[in-house]
């Protein structure tokens, strides 16, 4: 396992973090097993960490029964009279902000054996490959081949400013207008481009590449930036739903809103649910109908 994760994270770090060890006995660990191969399993340097194509054999070798190990693991807890176990999912930082977390709040207290690990992700990850138990994006960015159970509703974004900001300058009354304004651009992590500025009107759909001189790779951040009067902003409304009913933000194009598709969350078809992923799948499910 100790193995296994140093290879996932490609960081003794990171992965002893993912252990909940330290990351001296982390490299203890990883020098012991090599002592007992007769192999070096890892090529370190001071900025990277990458198996060695013996390293990467083993990986080949041992990966898929793991995974079997962990499912029987997962299958043994059922006999338990309180369900248990770790639940790892993947999603980018808004469903976490808007769908998944009222939901976990609600659903560890009820559950203290059961353990969340959350990382935050823009990209398609490989929930396989990256041994995650289930992954949140939206319906359309979901693979075929995967069990889709949606999670949330639909979600309209908005493009919002702060008082302070209009005061210097008039509202857009037309998505055009946004290239006369200052923007603050959300850059994927994953795909190293700006997140694109959608309008829809009338069954059309509009692009519109907006220009400022604040960038973030942090959707909260954007937020942050927005209320502090920076530029405007492109968000999900439920992500600012505060900040405009206390004043500190004011929507504009309201009439121009794009509405992306709900949340699902996917996992393999072939995978053998655990009683406590079962019932976080119950969770988010009801949380949809809330």
């Amino acid at each position: 396992m100790a193995f296994l994760a140093v290879a996932e994270e490609a960081s003794f770090t990171r992965a002893a973090a993912r252990l909940g060890i330290s990351q001296s006995a982390l490299s203890q660990v990883i020098r012991g097993l090599e002592e007992r191969l007769g192999l070096r399993l890892f090529a370190r340097t001071t900025r990277s960490v990458s198996p060695t194509p013996a390293g990467e054999r083993l990986l080949a070798l041992i990966g898929p029964s793991m995974v079997q190990i962990e499912s029987g693991l997962e299958q043994i807890t059922a006999l338990r009279d309180k369900p248990a176990g770790t639940i790892r999912l993947t999603a980018d930082e808004y469903a976490v902000h808007s769908v998944l977390q009222p939901a976990i709040a609600r659903f560890l207290p009820e559950y203290p054996d059961i353990r969340i690990e959350l990382t935050i992700d823009y990209g398609l990850a490989d929930i396989v490959s990256g041994r995650f138990d289930a992954g949140v994006r939206r319906g359309g960015l979901v693979a075929k081949d995967m069990v889709a159970v949606r999670i949330s509703g639909p979600h309209p974004m908005a493009v919002v400013g702060a008082p302070a900001y209009f005061a210097r300058r008039p509202p857009p009354k037309h998505p055009h207008d946004l290239t006369e304004h200052s923007c603050i651009n959300l850059r994927l992590p994953t795909h190293g481009e700006h997140f694109a500025w959608l309008f829809a009107k009338a069954g059309k759909e509009q692009r519109v590449k907006v220009e400022g001189s604040l960038v973030s790779n942090s959707i909260a951040s954007v937020r942050d930036a927005a209320v502090a009067g920076l530029g405007l902003a492109y968000l999900p409304q439920a992500y600012f739903r505060e900040a405009l009913a206390s004043g500190d933000l004011v929507e504009v194009l309201g009439s121009w809103r794009k509405i992306f598709e709900p949340y699902h969350l996917y996992y393999p078809s072939r995978r053998h649910a655990s009683p406590a992923f079962s019932l976080l799948v119950d969770a988010l499910r009801h949380q949809e109908q809330r």
